[in-house]
């Protein structure tokens, strides 16, 4: 499918073929549910962690003798229905990441694509650099191009100006090629690709 490509300053400068066997998949929900639990998995410490009673620092002794008192008899001070006593199965420092097939996560990335392409929010972008690095004049341009909530995917580097620039920008985020994920596209309304972006995802994903 032919895209157009524009300019920062919201021009026209040409156009490009966008792969159909990427950009125009019909999106696939349970696949995009898999991606994004598995990234958000990856990214939880996992280190909540509460003491069982044979943490608990104190003394093992029985806290009054067995018979004779009227009370409910106890072992000791550390068991977990006891104040200041261990937490019965609470939570320990675990790994929380599963895995996921490649050909699962490649086929959730193409209907994150497919997902802004047919939604009418996926832009192509001449490439993204800025002469000043100064963000009021980057803002004032992306006021024009009416991003507020965008992802900018570019090449294998990001330009240093424009990744400065868009530093105190909220809400738009900017990602060299090969950190580009199914979570972020998806959590921005706009997905801006430039060029170079555009042919490296159709050969990674083809």
């Amino acid at each position: 499918m032919k895209c157009d490509v524009i300019s920062l300053d919201n021009k026209k400068v040409g156009d490009i073929d966008l792969d159909d066997a990427i950009f125009g998949v019909s999106p696939r929900a349970d696949l995009l549910h898999r991606a994004v639990n598995w990234q958000l998995a990856k990214r939880r410490s996992g280190n909540h962690k509460t003491k069982q009673r044979a943490e608990i620092a104190g003394s093992t002794a029985k806290p009054f003798r067995q018979k004779g008192t009227g009370r409910a008899r106890q072992g000791d001070r550390k068991s977990p229905h006891m104040v200041g006593g261990g937490v019965a199965f609470g939570p320990l420092v675990r790994d929380h990441s599963h895995s996921l097939p490649k050909k699962v996560r490649r086929a959730a990335m193409r209907s994150a694509l497919s997902a802004k392409q047919a939604d009418g929010k996926l832009i192509v972008l001449d490439e993204a650099k800025s002469a000043s690095g100064k963000t009021g004049e980057l803002a004032k341009q992306l006021k024009a191009l009416g991003w507020k909530s965008a992802l900018v995917i570019g090449g294998n580097e990001v330009d240093a100006n424009f990744s400065r620039a868009l530093g105190n920008i909220r809400e738009v985020d900017v990602l060299p090629q090969q950190g580009a994920n199914v979570y972020d596209i998806l959590r921005r309304d706009t997905l801006v690709l430039t060029k170079d972006a555009v042919a490296q995802l159709q050969e990674r994903l083809k």
